[in-house]
């Protein structure tokens, strides 16, 4: 740690429901006075914020950092930069500071980006991580659908780019966990019933949150997209055998 600078924490803040930030996390929003958080370039709404607000004390400062959403790398590159440098502001003056991140911050999080940046510039820097519990384990929680039994596998993969890493990992792999399975859909639905996989995924919809939706049958949003925050549990392994989804649905 270099001498004279805050350490910067990174804390996952669960995927919705405040009871679910841990005891670590709590303690250490009830002593900070800056919080960070991710906005877009178009509001400073912070879902993150919204779920940890209970925690912090209202004389902390709350701090938006806006993020590019773009594909462009030299873009994100750059705006990672600017709020790295926001950031080091506070942290010079020796105060500790934290950022909030849905989930957990080392789990495809805006959190890693940043602290690469903050490394860039001061590799001394003291960051710590507090983990929070993932939307996959909460979902797997609301829904009764074990993750992995046994000698079973489980992957975790990001629905963004559509169903090609599915098609890739199915029957090799028994649990499949997609995530950000929103934005291509339609591509990922044609990839499950093209691997017979349909009858064997749930999907579940703002976990935790207002509005939270069970999805039972994924081919609904065949036409179009589900919300924002959705992700799929598929038994891949399970093509030949009952699917634990369809005895657990019994008792959700």
């Amino acid at each position: 740690m270099k001498k004279g600078l805050g350490t910067f924490y990174g804390i996952g803040v669960g995927p919705g429901d405040p009871e679910l930030i841990t005891v670590k996390a709590a303690k250490i929003l009830g002593k900070l006075k800056v919080v960070f958080t991710a906005a877009s370039t178009k509001n400073n709404y912070s879902v993150a914020y919204e779920i940890a607000k209970s925690y912090i004390p209202k004389t902390v400062e709350i701090v938006p950092l806006p993020f590019r959403m773009t594909l462009k790398h030299t873009a994100r590159r750059q705006a990672r930069e600017e709020n790295a440098k926001k950031v080091l502001q506070v942290l010079s003056q020796g105060e500790d500071a934290a950022f909030l991140t849905l989930g957990d911050p080392l789990t495809y999080s805006t959190f890693s980006y940043l602290a690469k940046a903050l490394k860039g510039i001061e590799p001394d820097l003291s960051i710590q991580t507090v983990p929070g519990v993932t939307s996959y384990q909460a979902a797997a929680s609301r829904l009764l659908v074990p993750l992995a039994e046994g000698e079973e596998s489980m992957l975790v993969l990001s629905g963004s780019q559509g169903g090609a890493a599915l098609r890739e990992a199915a029957g090799k792999v028994d649990n499949i966990i997609m995530l950000k399975a929103y934005k291509n859909f339609e591509n990922i639905l044609a990839t499950l019933e093209e691997l017979n996989l349909v009858d064997h995924t749930i999907g579940i919809s703002r976990c935790g949150l207002d509005g939270e939706e069970i999805i039972t049958d994924i081919r609904r949003f065949k036409d179009h997209h589900p919300p924002y925050f959705t992700l799929l549990i598929i038994k891949s392994g399970m093509l030949h055998e009952s699917s634990c989804i369809e005895t657990c649905q019994g008792n959700i």
